[in-house]
């Protein structure tokens, strides 16, 4: 049974419930409705939202961590690294969608937002300084991987029946194996 307060403390119906609303801090305005502070709750977990950051899709209220991790959000996808929801800044690269602090080198684990990177035939991502010291041709006679001089992005090499020099390696002899 409602208290009985007198009809100036009556401030309306409640959106959630349909009963009405009495006394003052007991309530709260939404999206132009009216709640009892017990009514204003996340549709998923029943969490109060009074006071709390809410979303509302299709009708239904969310708190910001049912919003996020539901399915309900309209998000514009998954991050190809971490799988989780892309909420805020996306980083776009090879037309895949990532969090900016997820994409990184597979190796160094630096980020690589706004740098050179590479990709390896498994799509993994490098960061050109990674990928050459793993994916370099080994110099046949010092056997150090040859890589692109600083502030290059070419390697030069000397192919000698199918074995690979630095140039300041190769002495020129040809001596098959």
């Amino acid at each position: 049974m409602e208290p009985s307060f007198g009809p100036s403390l009556y401030f309306g119906s409640c959106t959630g419930c349909s009963k009405a609303v009495y006394g003052e801090g007991r309530a709260c305005r939404a999206m132009g409705c009216l709640f009892h502070d017990t009514c204003f709750t996340c549709s998923v977990c029943s969490e109060k939202l009074t006071g709390k950051p809410f979303y509302t899709v299709s009708g239904r209220i969310y708190c910001e961590e049912d919003f996020k991790y539901s399915g309900v959000h309209p998000s514009s996808g998954v991050c190809n690294s971490c799988g989780c929801l892309l909420m805020d800044m996306v980083l776009q690269a090879r037309g895949k969608s990532y969090h900016p602090s997820c994409f990184c080198c597979v190796v160094c684990r630096q980020s690589l937002e706004g740098q050179q990177f590479t990709v390896d035939a498994e799509s993994r991502v490098y960061c050109v300084s990674d990928y050459h010291k793993l994916k370099a041709p080994l110099c046949a006679a010092c056997r150090e991987p040859i890589v692109p001089t600083e502030g290059s992005t070419e390697s030069i090499r000397v192919v000698s029946f199918d074995r690979n020099y630095h140039p300041e390696c190769y002495s020129g002899e040809v001596n098959p194996i």
